[in-house]
Formats: C-alpha cells, structure tokens, sequence
C-alpha cells in the first residue's frame, strides 16, 4: 500500500521527518518497505516559468517550437529563457515548469545546454511524466492560471514534488490499513495525536424511496447493497490535479474523472465502489450467485465462465459485474457517459476470496473485500463520490437512494480485564486497558474483574480475546515489553532413538549412499504399481481430508514409492549410477480406530479428549529403505566394474542394523514388490524386521526404472534399543587367521551357519567373514560351499597352534551338529 504523506495530513497532524514518521508506523505494527521523499528524486533547478513568445518550427519532420520563457532570476541573469520544445499543448502566457541545466530529472536524466534544431536549449519544459508525477506524455504540464507563483518560483510544492510517498506492507488481519483512513488512524495511535476521521466529515446519503431498483437474493453473501444515480455530469471533465497526484502516489494511473473518483474514496476511506453506465443497464439490479453455464466478458476483455459459487450482479440482460472483483464490459463507463449508478456495497470475504483465485482475478477491490471492509461504510462512501463527481464534473443527484441493509450488529467479547498482563507479563491496569480497548474504536463495558467489548466495525478481525490482548500491547507499546531470555535447561542431549537414527544415517552415507527427503503422501495406484496383493496391509493407508495434491491424498505406509519416484527421477536427469536412501516415518492405522474428535481451541483438551484424540492417531513407526540402480563399482582402468545386485541391497540393511547395535541374520523370504528368488528377511533376534533384495520386473516395469533395481526397507524401530555397549580392551598380541570350507544343504542360510561357528568357537573368536559360496555337481545334488575366514586373538598371550585349531575344531563341530556341515 503507497500512500503520501499530504494525504494521511488530511486526518493526523504527521511529522515530515522519514526517521521519525517510519518509526512510528513501526510502533503501531506497521512494515515500511520504503519512504521517498519526492523532492529528492528531481535534483537541481525546478522553477517555474512563463512562455513569453513561441517560434515554430517549419523545416522539420515534426512540430518543433522554440520558445523563450521567463524564469525569474532563477538563470541568474533575469534574462529569457532559450528552450527547444515538441510539445503543442501551451501558449504565450502559459505557466509551464523549467528543469533549468544543471538539473536532474527521473531516471537519472541530466539537463544541460546545447544546440538543438538549429537553436540553444537552455533547459526543458517539462511533461507530468518527464517528472514522474503523473503518465501524461502527450503535452507539456501547464499550471492553472490561477496558480498563485511568479516565474523563477521554486516548483516542487506547487506540482506536488515536496510531499512524501510511504509503503507499507499490510498484513491480511490488517484489511482496515489499505486507505488513508486506517493508516491515519494508526498513525495518531502511534503519535499520540489527534485522529480526524474522514468518514464523519462527510454527510452520509439518507435512504430513500425511488432509488435504482436492487434486489438482493443471497444476504449471506452481500449484507449491504447501496446505490445511487446522478445524470447530466460531463464526461470530459478533468480529474481534478490533487486527485490525479494522490492518486500517482498510490500507484495509480489517473484514467477519468468517474473512474478516479471511484478509486480515489477507495483509498481515502477504504470502501471500493463500482459505476455502471446508468443507460447501458436493462431493468432492476439482482445480486445473487451465478447459474451455472452463465459467462460475463470483463472489463479486461476476457470471457469468463461463471462457478455457480461466484456471486454476481445481474439486471434483465444477464450478468453485468463480478461482485467485488471485476465489473462487466456491457455497462463500462466510457467517453460518452453522462449518467452513472454507483454501487457500494459489503460482500462477505470468503466469497471474493475465492471467486477472485477461481478466475485468477486479483484486484484493488478483491483485496480489500477479502480482508474484510467496514460495513457502516456505503452511505458515506457513495456520498462523497456524488460530492466529487457534482463538484467537479456538474450534474444532478437523481431522487432516491437504494439501502439494502441486513448486517448484523458485532458479537460481544469477554475478557478478563487481567488478561493482556498475564499474556504480555506486563502489569496494565484495568483503566489502561479500557482506555486503550476505547481509544482502538471499541465500545467498552466494564462488569466487575470481565470487560465486555464490542468492536468497531472496521475491524473484523477481532472476535476473540486474544485479539483483543494483541492490540492492547501493540497501543501500550511493545517497547514495554521487557526482553528476557528464556531459563536454559540442562538437557541430557539426543534420545537413544534419535542417536540411533542419527548413527544409521551416518552410516549410509559412509557406505555410498545419498539421503533423499521424500513427501510422504502417495497415490492408491502406488500400491498397484508395487503389485501388493490385495490384503497387504500395507494397503490399510489413511486419506488427508485435505491433500496438497488430489492425486496423492494417502499418507505413505512404505518408504519405497516415494524413493524410487526419486531413483526414477534423477536417472531421467542424466543420473546413471544412483544408491539413494531414506530415514522417515511411515504411518500405519489401526484398524477400526474411531474417528478423531473434534476439540475446540477455547480450553485446554481434558485428559480423556487427549486420549481419545491418541487412540485414533495412525502408528507412526520410522522406516529405513534403500535404492539402488547402475553400477556399484564404477568401471576403469583398474576394471570393468561392477553392478548393483540384490546382494549390496541386502548388505545395506545389515549396515542399518549394525548401525542400530544389533545384527542382522539374512534368510530368503517372499514378499512383494520383490523378485520371489531374489528376496531377503532381514531378521533381528526372533523378529523379521524388514526385506531387502532385487525388485521384481514387473513392479520395474510400472515404476519406469531401470531392470534388476534392488531396495530394502527396515523398521528402524523393530530393532530394540542396545544395551550400553562395553568397549573391547586391544590386544597387543598377533590373531591367527584360519579358513574352513563347509559343504552344507543349498537350502542352509549363510548367517545360520555363521551363528553356529561363533557360538562353537568361544571367547577366542573375535572375527569371521564369509567370503566365498561355491556350488558344483562334485559337491553333491543339492549341497554348496560356505567358505568363512576366521580370526583368534588372546587378550593376554600368544596363541599356540594348537589353541587356535582346537577353536576351530570346535566351532566346526557346533555347525556340524546344527546343521550337518563338514569341511570340505
């Protein structure tokens, strides 16, 4: 919001200092984006001059005049001016303004002598536009002959460059703040000033019969319709110049008389207005909601389809405005208008909030009426819009004034008067919260230790008590507010849960893998696509009442859809090698939870609410899942390299697990979207607490990835906590390495067998390593080859070989046992 500072003068007595008035504004919660100070955006000499003799021009392509000017002795000599001009829109005796040389206009355009056209120019006389004041370029500026200056006077105050531009940013509570009487009003709260309030110096319209006819069918939606006509005004009456400077300013273009009357009571008091051209309408106004397959052409020129939610004026020729956002083509105000209705009205904001996103329609007016407009404003508004368009283009009020009025009064507000100290920790007497709850344009009752307070009508953003605490602080002054830092309280750090989390990630991450950050919101079709079966409960997933995307309204119960959507999308960017993984919570309704309740915000939730809010909440355990696509081992002079197999997924949950403090044994599993024979349990103790392995082709095919692309996902949270981990004394003494080969059943897991030969070693085993299988017809039908190298190390001597053997031996002995092993 631009608004000058002449302007808000009209209502509050305004410093002209930019420090002093920013920090006020800022005082009253007001953000300043800017303050400009106009007479400083024209540097040097700005006079004002009188044309005494003009020569034209003939031997050019254009009009050319060369003009001698009276400025004073503001040249220095007294002397007429010599200046070159295109313009043709003043005469002898006019009085103009002179950027004399050494002046620099707007955009950095610097004035000087030279020859031009065959003769000196000793300056410019200058456009509205050239000064930045207005977009008229067509002609020269020229000053009312009843402009009270002398040529060489100083021009700046006279054109309007010695005022002030302020922009605020406005918060959407703070609806009241877009015109000058709400910003006038903030400002005297700031000041400590007087506040003249622009809406009691003018004398509302008074109802009365044989106004336009109006009926309005949907009270919800306009509670105030009011209307007026005046006839026989001229339509090329000028706006007049401090109409079309304020309205510059404010960021503006000045247009018509009508058209810049309308814009500027909006401004200067906040209520937008409309004017139909009275002889384009046919027969009475209806506001109502539009019917479906309806259209209006705007006066942008747009056809538009009408939502059958939009609310809409309509007369007997159809629909002729978009209530509150754009009015319609077939009753603009054009050059030839004589007669004109205007409308001011209260539209409800929800409503112009959403009819101006649904045809992608923002306007001055819709901003306004979406944040809420003073309903008590119409009568006034349309009064002083009839004042200006009489005074200053002629014409008639025609008898009448339609007044369709059904806004209900403002709710009452109690609040403990004790209220705003206990939120602001600040003491406010409870004459000091009245007065101020009074001086914000409350009507204040006190009944004992409550206030009863209805608020103005301007401000329909207080309905609550805590609104109310709001502005009582930000009148006293938030500078009132003392600045203490909170109590630091000793915090024993991370959770185990969240070390854990933390200490898996880290280990991902050192194995090679890139953590993505997925959204966890998915389509049913996911579910399809990773060919669940029907009664997976992974397909128990809860719907969002309301998803940021229609498409994907399910909350995820699977890490895997989201990353490999990630997986897919970095390999269509010219990813070939891709190991992505993901640490994030997955959510898993129970079922036949009850719906979860609805609790208002006045009160703390009783025990038994939050309970019952618990009991319906989705499990929400954290899952881990890892992507993997292209090669493993990238390819070289050292080699060819090596893809990612089902194995480097499956080595990636033992990572996790290792990285949770348990350890993982692998055994082979069936379960969807993985390929049946390429598919692992990941099981920690007695627990199954994920699957790891190669996806199956069909699910790649669905998921547009690559072929042979392997995942896993584990929950993080099915693998128990450690216990405190005692830390290894280091032996100083050598370890004996020792290999055995186990021919055991194919069937036989590898982590089974490794189990065996770690319980049968004893204490001396401190590591073994599976690191061959081997499979042949030699070794029998249905038997293969698990090689594993074995380490023993004593704390406090060197091993003897046969101590080391006799590990060995009994570690074979246990596996042969279980399971049937034998060297090979």
């Amino acid at each position: 919001m631009r608004i000058s500072l002449s302007w808000l003068r009209d209502y509050v007595d305004a410093p002209a200092d930019p420090d002093v008035l920013e920090k006020a504004l800022i005082r009253a919660g007001l953000e300043v984006e800017e303050i400009t100070a106009l007479a400083d955006t024209v540097t040097g000499p700005l006079v004002v001059g009188r044309v005494l003799t003009i020569e034209e021009l003939t031997d050019f392509k254009k009009p050319i005049r060369h003009c001698m000017v009276d400025v004073g002795h503001a040249n220095g000599s007294g002397e007429p001016q010599s200046i070159v001009c295109g313009a043709s829109n003043f005469a002898e005796g006019d009085l103009v303004v002179v950027a004399l040389p050494g002046s620099v206009l707007p955009g950095g355009f610097a004035i000087s002598a030279r020859q031009t056209y065959g003769r000196t120019s000793a300056g410019m006389i200058c456009s509205g536009r050239e000064l930045a004041i207005s977009d008229d370029h067509a002609g020269i500026l020229v000053l009312p002959s009843s402009t009270d200056a002398r040529p060489g006077d100083e021009a700046r105050p006279i054109i309007g460059l010695d005022d002030i531009v302020i922009e605020l940013s406005i918060t959407p509570d703070r609806g009241y703040c877009f015109c000058a009487r709400g910003i006038a009003r903030e400002l005297a709260h700031a000041l400590g000033q007087p506040f003249t309030d622009p809406a009691g110096l003018i004398a509302p319209l008074v109802p009365a019969p044989g106004g336009y006819p109006v009926r309005v069918d949907d009270p919800a939606g306009c509670d105030r319709f009011t209307a007026v006509a005046v006839r026989g005004f001229d339509p090329a009456a000028p706006t007049p110049a401090f109409v079309a400077r304020r309205l510059v300013h404010a960021g503006m273009r000045p247009i018509s008389l009508l058209v810049d009357i309308t814009n500027y009571v909006m401004l200067d008091l906040g209520q937008p207005m409309h004017a139909f051209d009275l002889d384009k309408l046919r027969g009475p106004l209806v506001v109502r909601r539009a019917i479906a397959g309806e259209t209006l052409t705007t006066l942008d020129g747009v056809s538009r389809a009408l939502d059958e939610k939009d609310m809409v004026i309509a007369d007997d020729s159809g629909v002729v405005s978009l209530a509150a956002v754009m009015g319609g083509a077939t009753t603009e105000i054009g050059g030839g208008t004589t007669a004109v209705l205007f409308e001011a009205a209260h539209w409800a904001p929800l409503s112009v909030a959403h009819t101006a996103r649904r045809h992608k329609l923002p306007s001055e007016a819709s901003k306004r009426f979406e944040r809420g407009v003073d309903p008590q404003l119409t009568l006034i508004a349309a009064a002083r819009a009839v004042e200006l368009l009489i005074r200053y283009g002629g014409g008639d009020v025609q008898p009448g004034v339609t007044d369709v009025n059904t806004v209900e009064p403002r709710a009452e507000i109690a609040m403990a008067v004790d209220h705003p100290s206990r939120i602001a920790g600040v003491s406010y007497p409870p004459d000091e919260v009245a007065a101020l709850l009074a001086d914000l344009g409350c009507t204040v009752v006190e009944d004992g230790d409550t206030l009863r307070v209805t608020p103005p009508t301007w401000r329909p953003d207080l309905t609550e008590p805590i609104e109310l605490v709001e502005d009582v602080i930000r009148l006293a002054s938030y500078d009132d507010i003392p600045s203490i830092l909170p109590p630091l309280w000793p915090s024993p750090g991370r959770t185990p849960e969240q070390r854990r989390r933390r200490a898996v990630g880290r280990a991902l991450a050192e194995a090679g893998y890139v953590e993505a950050l997925c959204y966890p919101f998915l389509a049913a079709s996911a579910f399809d696509a990773l060919g669940l079966p029907a009664d997976d409960e992974r397909r128990l997933a809860m719907r969002i009442a309301n998803p940021l995307n229609d498409e994907e309204p399910f909350m995820r119960t699977t890490l895997l859809p989201g990353l490999l959507a990630t997986l897919r999308r970095n390999l269509g960017r010219g990813q070939r090698d891709v190991a992505l993984f993901e640490v994030g919570l997955v959510f898993q309704p129970v079922p036949g939870a009850p719906p979860v309740p609805v609790v208002g915000v006045d009160r703390r939730p009783s025990d038994d609410e939050l309970a019952a809010i618990d009991a319906a909440l989705p499990a929400q355990p954290w899952h881990v899942a890892t992507v993997l696509a292209g090669a493993r081992d990238p390819g070289g002079w050292w080699g060819s390299g090596r893809l990612a197999s089902w194995a480097d997924a499956v080595e990636s949950a033992r990572t996790v697990v290792a990285g949770a403090g348990a350890t993982a044994n692998v055994r082979s599993a069936s379960r969807a979207p993985w390929h049946p024979g390429r598919c692992a349990a990941i099981v920690v103790g007695d627990n199954v607490v994920g699957y790891a392995g190669e996806l199956h082709p069909q699910v790649c095919a669905a998921l547009e990835v690559p072929e042979r692309t392997c995942a896993m996902e584990v929950s993080l949270d099915a693998i128990p906590l450690p216990d405190m981990t005692m830390a290894r004394p280091l032996s100083n003494y050598p370890p004996a390495l020792i290999d055995v080969a186990l021919v055991v059943d194919a069937s036989t897991a590898a982590g089974d067998v490794q189990a065996a030969l770690v319980d049968g070693a004893g204490p001396l085993l401190e590591s073994v390593r599976l690191f061959d299988v081997y499979t042949s017809d030699a070794l029998g039908a249905g038997r293969k080859s698990l090689a594993y190298s074995l380490t023993f190390r004593a704390p406090d001597r060197t091993l003897t070989g046969e101590e080391a053997i006799g590990a060995r031996d009994a570690a074979v002995a246990v596996a042969a046992d279980r399971f049937g092993a034998t060297l090979r």
